[in-house]
């Protein structure tokens, strides 16, 4: 269950980590955050397929702002979430997304950083996790995500060009 805490809280279960996804990207736009960071293996389970999701993305992107993706391969975003890759193809001036293929899925980070919120799933097989806006775990999701990054290549192109 969610808890109200202003700072935050933890989350157990597949439900709860979709309506947080859905929650902080509702945030980001209204709250116009310039940057954000997504990390996950495969985003298999990231609810990017949904109409509210992406109208939270269209509400959010604006010139100036900031997506990075972080992930060991985008197939999976390529076939199950079709509504985010056509937002992606229009915005992708706004988006990096990147690929880190030294880390097996079950250790990548699953998590959702801004300067203001983070969501950051712990067990992956549960879909338990924390959330919330203290610094402390704001700091630490962002270092943590940075050590990914850090190792990481382009991915996941706008489009394939071919002949």
């Amino acid at each position: 269950m969610l808890s109200d805490s202003p700072l935050g809280g933890r989350f157990t279960g597949r439900q709860d980590f979709e309506r947080l996804v859905r929650e902080g990207l509702a945030r980001a736009a209204r709250e116009g955050w310039p940057e954000m960071i997504w990390s996950d293996a495969t985003f298999e389970d990231w609810p990017l397929r949904e109409r509210e999701v992406v109208e939270s993305l269209q509400a959010w992107a604006r010139s100036g702002r900031r997506l990075t993706l972080l992930a060991a391969r985008y197939d999976e975003v390529l076939r199950n979430q079709p509504r985010f890759v056509t937002w992606r193809r229009t915005w992708g001036h706004l988006v990096d997304c990147r690929r880190v293929s030294q880390v097996a899925p079950v250790d990548f980070p699953s998590a959702l950083w801004s300067r203001h919120w983070f969501l950051h799933r712990l067990d992956l097989t549960r879909s338990t996790g924390s959330w919330g806006g203290d610094p402390a775990s704001l700091t630490r999701t962002r270092e943590m995500l940075d050590e990914k990054l850090h190792g990481s290549a382009p991915g996941f192109p706008t489009s394939v060009l071919g002949l």
